[in-house]
């Protein structure tokens, strides 16, 4: 991987890690049906006034907008709203729709990276409640099939694919609004909704959605998913720092030791080859 496009990875792994303070800063305020609605409203609008549509269908513009936007974050939110932090671990079934060969070091960094996360998910031996793990799991593999879209669409205006396609998720997420949270709640939380919500919706349009997807689809038409995906296996890493920071939760020794089996596995993930080229020269 280039450079340059390995710093637009870390910066949407550093976006999408501090995303997670900030669902928990904005579900304090606003509930996450209507929260889901207002993220993708604001990074819908005003942007399609000057952003051009890019030239994709109309249906995988909204197969893209139904998976990576709203069926992932319908699914996240609800997810963190119940006390669960997600995960996404998607790079296997990207790998097997998209026909992309695992090599060795390919496997072995998911394993140990896939192990890390299990760590982590534990929290030090902290049960997981069934629901949240089967809507992260969900939500994981939401992500996964969306990341399967983008490879699809191939390479189009990646800017206006993220804005246009932020058009789809807030209808159903109003309706799923409407009917689980109710329009008591709804005119509540917006007649009242505090700085840190606008704020907290604002983070989510603009760099999270806009500049993080943006960027990740461009990875993502340009790379092989086993090379693009581990990089996501980051994002609970910067989760926990950030919260750590952030909003003074204590780390304790498990996840310390999950992250660093997180990070040890991304680098045999992506640097693998490189590695065994420099130790094992006269097999190459």
């Amino acid at each position: 991987m280039a450079p340059k496009d390995l710093l637009q990875a870390l910066i949407v792994v550093l976006a999408w890690g501090v995303n997670f303070v900030v669902i928990k800063v904005g579900l304090h305020g606003v509930p996450p049906m209507l929260l889901g609605a207002l993220r993708f409203l604001l990074a819908a609008f005003p942007a399609i006034f000057f952003v051009k549509r890019p030239q994709v269908s109309l249906g995988w513009l909204i197969a893209y907008g139904a998976t990576i936007s709203f069926g992932q974050f319908a699914l996240l939110f609800t997810a963190m709203y119940v006390g669960m932090p997600a995960g996404l671990a998607s790079l296997g079934l990207a790998a097997m729709c998209l026909g992309e060969r695992f090599r060795a070091q390919n496997v072995i960094g998911l394993l140990i990276a896939a192990a890390g996360l299990a760590v982590i998910g534990m929290q030090g031996g902290g049960a997981m409640t069934l629901i949240g793990f089967v809507l992260t799991l969900c939500a994981s593999l939401s992500w996964a099939t969306g990341n399967i879209v983008t490879k699809k669409i191939g390479k189009v205006d990646l800017v206006g694919l993220v804005v246009w396609a932020s058009l789809i998720p807030p209808i159903p997420f109003v309706l799923l609004s409407y009917w689980f949270e109710g329009p008591q709640q709804i005119a509540q939380s917006l007649e009242h909704i505090s700085a840190s919500s606008i704020f907290a919706i604002a983070y989510l349009a603009f760099i999270a959605t806009l500049v993080g997807y943006s960027l990740w689809g461009r990875l993502m038409t340009r790379y092989p998913a086993s090379q693009v995906a581990p990089f996501s296996l980051l994002v609970p890493i910067i989760g926990l720092a950030s919260a750590a920071l952030l909003l003074d939760e204590q780390l304790t020794t498990p996840q310390i030791a999950g992250a660093v089996l997180v990070m040890t596995g991304l680098v045999v993930n992506v640097f693998g080859a490189k590695i065994k080229q420099r130790l094992l020269p006269a097999s190459q």
